[in-house]
């Protein structure tokens, strides 16, 4: 958006550093405007190379485009700079069962329900998450609701 004004002549050098491009690439994905919050992504991260945050958005984007590869090694470099985070986790979890490496699934999603998030948007995820290693490992138990049942 504001890159691309900027582009277009539409905005000067002064106004660019006020931009927030984190933001501007969240309302860009949620838009479905991939590459460009993409773009938006990759210039909030020219701010700050180790911003955990950015790196996220960034890995959901390439999940989105289908560059998984790229969103796996962005998930694992998150990871490298924050080993506990739950998004990344989670994300890279259930790319790797995807891509057939179903014991480092289950190691991630492990690590994720060791200190899973606790706000209330998250839980759908945990619980997500939950389920999906107990059809894995048969650990735990799979909720009675999950998956529902047909009348």
């Amino acid at each position: 958006m504001s890159w691309f004004k900027k582009l277009l002549g539409g905005e000067s050098d002064s106004s660019d550093r006020q931009t927030d491009y984190y933001e501007e690439g969240t309302v860009l994905l949620h838009q479905e405007k991939f590459h460009e919050a993409l773009t938006s992504f990759r210039l909030a991260l020219r701010e700050n190379p180790s911003d955990t945050d950015v790196l996220q958005q960034i890995a959901v984007t390439y999940t989105r485009i289908g560059m998984t590869d790229e969103a796996v090694k962005t998930y694992r470099r998150v990871l490298e700079i924050k080993p506990h985070a739950s998004g990344a986790l989670y994300g890279l979890a259930f790319l790797l069962l995807q891509q057939g490496h179903t014991d480092d699934a289950v190691a991630h999603l492990r690590s994720f329900l060791a200190r899973p998030p606790s706000t209330a948007t998250a839980q759908r995820h945990v619980q997500h998450a939950r389920q999906t290693l107990a059809e894995l490992t048969g650990e735990g138990e799979a909720s009675a609701d999950y998956p529902p049942t047909l009348p």
